[in-house]
């Protein structure tokens, strides 16, 4: 076995230890509105559920050499988001968002996703996703280093789901036809593979 101490490592070692070893990963794809009205969209693996009452997620949305991020921005300022569930079949297009473009481009606009009107938020989702949900921003934290903050931690109210008839039945989400994709290290990414129940203890 062998031990590290991450005080020693550099933030990228680090980086690559937590990567490598917390998987598999959901995906979040999180859209967002400017103040220009921009619709902004890009990836998060460091994003999972907080609660279930009331309904509550959470993002971890890292900083680049300490720049926030345009999607930590833009849901600071209006307070909004919406994130959906990355699948087998929007996994693509998803990725070419995660592009480094300037605040007044949309990476919606650039993977050719459709925006889809919201009830409840003004922030548009996309269409190309079984499964996104509404949020209300609940939480917002700065974490992390020791001269600036390393990341953006917010946690998200959910205020409306919006899921595919075709994967819904009886209050319960089918998981193989979800098609849910998770990261891995690198350039990875995994499927849902085989799946296996194991009844829990009373």
């Amino acid at each position: 076995m062998i031990s590290i101490d991450p005080v020693t490592n550099t933030e990228r070692d680090n980086y690559k230890l937590l990567i490598g070893s917390i998987i598999p990963r959901p995906i979040a794809f999180v859209t967002s509105l400017s103040q220009d009205g921009v619709l902004n969209g890009a990836p998060f693996s460091y994003f999972n559920i907080v609660s279930s009452n009331p309904p509550m997620i959470s993002l971890s949305i890292q900083r680049a050499e300490g720049r926030q991020k345009d999607t930590a921005r833009n849901i600071l300022a209006a307070k909004e988001f919406v994130v959906h569930i990355v699948d087998e079949d929007n996994v693509e297009k998803v990725n070419a968002t995660a592009a480094s473009l300037p605040p007044d481009q949309s990476e919606v606009e650039l993977a050719q996703l459709t925006p889809a009107a919201s009830l409840k938020i003004t922030v548009p989702g996309v269409k190309e996703a079984k499964i996104r949900m509404e949020c209300r921003l609940e939480h917002a934290l700065e974490l992390g280093g020791s001269e600036s903050p390393g990341c953006d931690f917010i946690i998200g109210k959910v205020v409306q789901f919006h899921i595919d008839e075709a994967i819904y039945e009886n209050g319960r989400i089918d998981p193989a036809r979800l098609a849910a994709v998770s990261r891995l290290a690198g350039q990875d990414y995994a499927k849902i593979g085989e799946i296996f129940t194991i009844e829990r203890p009373k």
